[in-house]
């Protein structure tokens, strides 16, 4: 069995041996092995020209990925939590998602930019928001969010041959699930979204760390016989709307689950997306669960009841097909 974080460290690694302008940079992914203990013991097997400590300035070493990109190399930026890469924004929209543009195609930021999201560990509000939702707001990014553990080993890679920017959400909740994975493990797609769990009654969407909320509610909702196929958006931006049309034609109902806030997010765009080219082909109100609008509790019982659980994603399909 293949942890999450093993799977990730193996994609740097992979990374590190395959492509000499890769090289690693971020708070603590040296010689601590990275907050998470993604990055452990590549620093000893890489050097520190290759796994770079940074001081606590995110808008400063994310500026030096966007320079090194610029300058020909493959610069892998790590930043602590989601919450952390605010302090870096003007550097992401601004200068890596809009180079593209403003040089009239003449300049490429080959960046990707891992950083870690979501609750479930008792980090505390400063530490667990999901914010995916602006980045994939912005346009002259990608957005990924690997919920498995074959995707956490096999988007970098995919992502390190984009010639433009790439941002990677890595749910904190997710770093010790493991799974099997093949020794032959390698890049993924990360064009398109996947079927996880082929059904009939109803069309679940998720990602990230919400995809084992919805692949537990189907679990429990097969026991009512109720079939619902799960839908894992893998990529937020671009969005693979196809995929989920496509579902909703077979199974005539939607409910999407997302551990990001309800207003402005990323349920509210599959919703409008759905409403938009795909309202003849539904049933039944669009419904979604969400985090509550709140910032993340730190109390174990109170983050549970923030965050969106398999029996209230379960009741909202039973209300869709009732």
């Amino acid at each position: 069995m293949t942890t999450y974080r093993e799977a990730v460290r193996e994609a740097l690694r992979e990374a590190l041996i395959r492509d000499d302008r890769v090289f690693l940079m971020g708070e603590d992914v040296g010689a601590y092995g990275g907050c998470f203990g993604v990055s452990r013991g590549l620093l000893d097997e890489f050097g520190p020209e290759r796994i770079r400590d940074t001081p606590l300035s995110e808008s400063a070493f994310v500026g030096a990925g966007i320079g090194a990109a610029l300058g020909g190399l493959r610069p892998i930026v790590e930043i602590m939590t989601v919450n952390f890469s605010l302090l870096a924004l003007d550097q992401i929209l601004n200068n890596a998602a809009t180079l593209r543009h403003m040089s009239g195609g003449q300049l490429g930021v080959p960046l990707v930019i891992r950083m870690a999201t979501g609750a479930g560990r008792q980090l505390g509000a400063q530490h667990s928001h999901s914010l995916e939702a602006f980045y994939a707001h912005i346009p002259g990014l990608r957005v990924l969010s690997p919920a498995t553990v074959a995707d956490a080993r096999g988007m970098l890679w995919t992502a390190l041959q984009d010639p433009d920017p790439v941002l990677i959400f890595e749910p904190i909740a997710l770093y010790n699930s493991e799974a099997e994975l093949p020794a032959d493990a390698g890049a993924v797609d990360i064009d398109s979204a996947v079927i996880r769990r082929a059904g009939t009654d109803v069309t679940l969407v998720s990602y990230g760390g919400g995809l084992r909320v919805a692949e537990a509610a189907a679990e429990e909702l097969a026991g009512d016989g109720i079939s619902a196929e799960v839908i894992d958006l893998r990529t937020l931006r671009p969005l693979d709307e196809a995929t989920v049309l496509a579902s909703i034609a077979r199974t005539h109902r939607l409910v999407v689950v997302d551990e990001g806030w309800r207003s402005v997010s990323i349920s509210a765009e599959i919703a409008a997306r759905a409403a938009e080219n795909g309202y003849y082909l539904l049933d039944a109100p669009i419904a979604r669960v969400c985090t509550a609008e709140v910032p993340i509790p730190y109390a174990r019982q109170l983050e549970e009841a923030a965050l969106p659980q398999p029996g209230v994603v379960a009741a909202a399909v039973r209300k869709a097909v009732s």
